[in-house]
């Protein structure tokens, strides 16, 4: 089983790198980003000690699928992707938040939800309602961006008050939060699937406003199956859902959320594989598309720098 859990690559005009969890991004004459999707997975804000295969693969496809699928309506960073792990970008100024909208109440949510909390991220919570239930419309709740640790809830108001964006780049980001999770929902019906809530990432370049960063892929978002949604919402019994939700209820279920004194569970190979499988089952329901595995044997992180350093050397 082959993963990419660390690069350390050396690109022409390389400025710098930052390793995140999941993505690792190489800054090329602080103009253009070359973000490498690896196989490391997250949960709780910890990166497990085992990559799953074609993780990267799978995310890096979802997301470049879904920043052409959303171009009209909000501009993003993407320019190619060399890789099927690689996409190569504008470099932006990234916001200090994350946008955050959520059609259903579930996961963190509700677990706030069911311990009493009627106002997530000043945004006010109906009473009454249950697991799992849609709201009357989506509500966008926020969290600052935090390169270690916990991202923190925070509401519109605040992030306005402390400068971390400006009352008029929220209003364009909000708007564009709204309307790009509306495709969003409205593809996923397509193929027998309820988009629950996303995230989105926005930076600025020359005064203009992208979307950066991953789109709607199980890292960042929350499917269902339309097929027996109301059903099970009726019965109280819990949704079958396409996301990476299913790793951190196996990391709940092994008594590991991240807390003092808690130690992580072993990742064994066979589950390793099984999460590699629940990742290519997404991919091919969301996009309708067969997921094609990348068949070369060789060393993953050679034929990365070499398709990236063959793209980089045509752009000049």
């Amino acid at each position: 089983m082959k993963a990419l859990t660390k690069t350390d690559f050396h690109f022409k005009g390389q400025k710098s790198v930052y390793h995140g969890k999941v993505r690792d991004v190489y800054d090329i004459d602080n103009d253009l980003i070359v973000m490498v999707a690896t196989d490391r997975i997250s949960a709780f804000d910890v990166v497990l000690p085992k990559g799953i295969p074609y993780k990267g693969q799978v995310l890096n496809q979802i997301a470049a699928k879904f920043l052409d699928l959303t171009a009209d309506i909000c501009p993003n960073w993407k320019m190619a992707t060399p890789d099927p792990m690689v996409t190569v970008g504008l470099k932006c100024e990234g916001f200090r938040v994350e946008m955050i909208i959520r059609s259903i109440l579930t996961g963190s949510a509700w677990r706030e939800y069911k311990n009493g909390c009627r106002e997530l991220c000043g945004v006010r919570l109906p009473d009454g309602m249950k697991e799992n239930e849609r709201f009357p419309e989506p509500i966008i709740t926020p969290t600052t961006k935090a390169d270690e640790g916990h991202d923190m809830n925070i509401s519109k108001e605040e992030i306005i008050a402390q400068g971390l964006v400006s009352a008029e780049d929220y209003a364009v980001i909000e708007n564009y939060t709204r309307k790009i999770f509306k495709r969003g929902q409205e593809i996923a019906a397509h193929q027998g699937l309820i988009l629950v809530d996303t995230k989105y990432e926005f930076g600025k370049r020359d005064g203009k406003v992208y979307l950066i960063d991953e789109v709607h892929t199980p890292d960042s978002s929350r499917y269902f199956y339309a097929d027996g949604y109301e059903e099970k919402l009726k019965k109280g019994e819990p949704q079958r859902q396409l996301s990476k939700e299913f790793v951190r209820q196996w990391l709940i279920d092994h008594n590991f959320m991240n807390e003092p004194g808690q130690v992580m569970p072993e990742i064994t190979d066979t589950y390793a594989q099984s999460v590699s499988d629940r990742y290519i089952e997404l991919y091919e329901h969301i996009t309708g598309e067969p997921f094609n595995r990348s068949t070369e044997t060789g060393d993953i992180a050679a034929r990365i720098h070499r398709n990236v350093s063959a793209y980089l050397a045509q752009e000049k």
